[in-house]
Order: structure tokens, then C-alpha cells, then sequence
């Protein structure tokens, strides 16, 4: 039994559990998560192990995320779930689905696809780790040491939404990434070739995003036969923060179907 997910639960209803993606954690969806919790939904924006305020281990793949959720759902009682997962929260979901497929009633994956994805986060694990937290001090200290290697402002965005103080002057990141530079294949690795989930099911993709292409849309329907694949307007691989509307509009139509 390993420690318990942690978890900010939002609302009354029917349980709705969000998993963020990787170098996330759960405060990312903390707008949509209130607007579904408004809807009749009791909103579960989990961190998965190594990221956010979860426990950190050197125990790392889909498998075992998927267990980890698994003991959640149990911990909190929770029954016919809907699972929203984005990018490595959604490996986590299509994995949980398929190896529990009764606990869980519907299954959002926002812009991932059943297939192996070979490592392309080195250039943000290299600038993450240049940061010297004994000579960086402030969030825009980091964001200048970070934008030696990383260009895009709204990446750096979303990696320094980690920074915290570890303690009195001292910041820290919250995910463990010494741990995650060493799994990448993990993160890019495929649930298993015979893995099958057969309830309602809903890929979403971001229109600009290479992650879900035309090539893709046979191996989803052959793991997830009754899956439809809809697109996001205006969004790459972040699309529930580029076009929250419409993400919010689909996910909530299908939701209530």
C-alpha cells in the first residue's frame, strides 16, 4: 500500500477525476475543475505520484500510476468514475481503464494517443536542471536561468507554476525530477498491445498538436472500440488551457450523455 494521492476535491455529485500531465500537477486545473464541480460533479484534480504535493518514488510507469489511482478510487470510495486525463495523465487513464474497466464509467483522454512517443523533453530537463536554488531566489530569477533553454514563455509558465519554498529563503520545485529525467521512456511507453476498454469514450485533440494524428485513429479504436476522436479549435498540446471554453463544452456534452 504506498502513501495516499494527494487530491483537492472540489463539489457534490458524481465522482470526476482529473489527472494532470507530466511536470503538472493538479492546481492546472483548477478553473475548469470548479466550473464541472458547478454541474452535479464531485471534481477529484489529483496529483499523480512524483508530481505536485504527491510522494515522490523511484517506482515509475504507467502500471503502477494506474495502481496508484486504483487505491485512490478505493480510499475514497469513489464508484462509477469519469476520468478526464491529459498528455501522461491520459497514458494513466487509458491504463487504469483498461486493467479496472468496471470502475469506471466514462474516459476523457485530452490529446495523447495508445502508442509509444519517443523522448522529447530533453531541452526542459536540461534547463530544469541548471536551476541552482542556492543562487536562484526569486521566480524571475528561475525564469531567466530557464530561458537559456527553453524559448516558449508559456512553458516556462507552466514549469515555474512548481517553484515553492522548501523552506524559509530556499525555493524548491515540487515534482521529483530527479526521478523523471532518468524515466522518459516510461513517459512516452504504450499500455499493453492486448490492453481494451470498452465503455464511452472521448479522445480530444488539439487542432495545432502532432500528438494525435490521422495514422493514430485505428490503434485508438482498436484499445478503445467505442472511441471518438473530436478536435480542439485554436489549441496545441495544452488545449484545455488554450480553448478552455470549447474543451469545457465537449468534455461536459459527453459527460452528460
Amino acid at each position: 500500500m504506498t502513501d495516499p494521492l494527494h487530491s483537492r476535491i472540489l463539489g457534490e455529485g458524481k465522482p470526476l477525476i482529473i489527472l494532470h500531465g507530466f511536470l503538472g500537477m493538479s492546481d492546472n486545473w483548477k478553473s475548469l475543475g470548479m466550473r464541472f464541480s458547478k454541474e452535479g460533479f464531485q471534481v477529484h484534480l489529483v496529483d499523480q505520484r512524483n508530481h505536485g504535493r504527491s510522494f515522490h518514488s523511484k517506482e515509475f510507469d504507467y502500471g503502477i500510476l494506474a495502481k496508484d489511482l486504483y487505491e485512490y478510487i478505493g480510499q475514497h470510495q469513489l464508484s462509477n468514475a469519469m476520468i478526464i486525463g491529459h498528455s501522461m495523465g491520459g497514458k494513466t487513464a487509458m491504463q487504469f481503464a483498461c486493467s479496472f474497466p468496471d470502475l469506471v464509467h466514462k474516459l476523457v483522454v485530452a490529446d495523447i494517443a495508445p502508442k509509444i512517443y519517443p523522448p522529447h523533453h530533453q531541452h526542459i530537463l536540461a534547463g530544469l536542471e541548471q536551476l541552482d536554488f542556492s543562487k536562484i531566489t526569486t521566480r524571475g530569477e528561475a525564469d531567466g536561468e530557464l530561458s537559456k533553454h527553453i524559448p516558449e514563455i508559456g512553458i516556462r509558465q507552466f514549469l515555474l507554476k512548481n517553484l515553492f519554498w522548501s523552506e524559509k529563503d530556499t525555493l524548491a520545485l515540487r515534482f521529483n525530477l530527479d526521478v523523471l529525467k532518468t524515466k522518459e521512456n516510461e513517459i512516452g511507453a504504450n499500455i499493453g498491445e492486448a490492453d481494451r476498454f470498452n465503455g464511452p469514450t472521448l479522445f480530444l485533440k488539439g487542432d495545432k498538436s502532432e500528438y494525435i494524428r490521422k495514422e493514430d485513429i485505428e490503434g485508438i479504436t482498436e484499445h478503445f472500440p467505442l472511441a471518438r476522436v473530436e478536435s480542439i479549435e485554436n489549441a496545441g498540446h495544452w488545449l484545455h488551457a488554450e480553448n478552455p471554453l470549447q474543451f469545457y463544452n465537449k468534455v461536459l456534452l459527453f459527460l452528460n450523455q
